[in-house]
């Protein structure tokens, strides 16, 4: 008998769901940076173990949206919770329990009380000590019983588990990974055994390099960057980049070149030996604002 289901992540920017994706999984299937928003699709991690595979859905982190963009996002992470068979809301283990993570609680309260498994993942236990991460726990299981009455999903809330967990060092990954085999239906694998993620070669490619882009450059730039395949024919793939005015494309290229050249490294480093990386910069006016540009780039 084998069993395999799709486990999706909710929670507010920045609270390391992508980096528990790739914990669990075991492998890079999730770019990561430290500015808010990195992760811009549902992206699905595959972990197969004797007879049971997980899919873990890494989704964008919900926030109040300022554009077009961040409106899809939020839409994105909220489909991404429908039909699935649990629901990890994840949260800060040193960080109070703010706006955006009740709003991620309620997300995944409001798929019912008999629907799937349900979840709140308190991350980043190794910024703290113990005492902290009790005293967490306890507020989370408090939030959800506020949540819960505030949406009358209180059968729902008693349903909820709690684990604590480090996505950096991989504190509490087999007592996560035990409760999640255990909430897998009976099925066939939905994935081959040797698959770690969905992600196509060419979308891998340009995301490594959005990866880096984002982690190299400041403030509000890196929500202004879309990157893209636009060739790709083994061993040359060019990754056009995308800025949404004039002033920004030379932020990306950098003085004499010199950030756009490090991307570049960075991104081959991560890349199998023998391909050959170029990159182009290009304007995309009011691109996040722009219905028509976001859905030619799959937003």
């Amino acid at each position: 008998m084998t069993r395999a289901g799709f486990v999706a992540l909710l929670g507010r920017p920045n609270v390391g769901k992508s980096t528990l994706v790739n914990q669990l999984v075991g492998a890079k299937v999730s770019i990561t940076a430290a500015s808010p928003h990195t992760t811009r699709h549902a992206i699905r991690g595959i972990l197969t173990e004797n007879n049971t595979q997980i899919i873990l859905v890494d989704t964008p982190g919900l926030h109040r949206p300022k554009t077009t963009l961040g409106g899809r996002l939020n839409e994105t992470a909220r489909s991404a919770a429908d039909g699935v068979d649990a629901i990890m809301a994840v949260i800060e283990a040193n960080s109070a329990i703010g706006p955006g993570d009740r709003h991620a609680i309620a997300t995944m309260l409001a798929q019912g009380a008999k629907g799937p498994r349900l979840l709140v993942v308190v991350n980043k236990i190794d910024r703290t000590g113990r005492e902290s991460v009790a005293a967490q726990l306890l507020a989370a299981s408090g939030a959800v019983d506020e949540v819960a009455a505030e949406t009358k999903s209180e059968t729902a809330g008693e349903r909820v588990e709690y684990f604590p967990v480090s996505a950096k060092t991989g504190e509490g990954r087999d007592e996560l990974l035990a409760y999640l085999r255990g909430a897998m239906p009976e099925s066939p694998f939905l994935f081959p055994d040797e698959e770690v993620s969905d992600v196509t070669e060419a979308t891998w490619i340009a995301e490594l390099v959005r990866e880096q882009l984002v982690r190299k450059t400041k403030q509000e730039l890196p929500h202004s960057i879309h990157c893209r395949v636009s060739e790709f024919e083994w061993p040359h793939v060019t990754v056009e980049i995308l800025v949404e005015r004039e002033s920004q494309k030379g932020m990306v290229i950098g003085k004499h070149g010199q950030l756009l050249k490090d991307v570049g490294i960075a991104a081959r480093s991560q890349l199998p030996e023998g391909m050959y990386l170029e990159l182009r910069v290009r304007v995309e006016p009011g691109w996040q604002k722009r219905d028509d540009v976001l859905d030619r780039f799959g937003y």
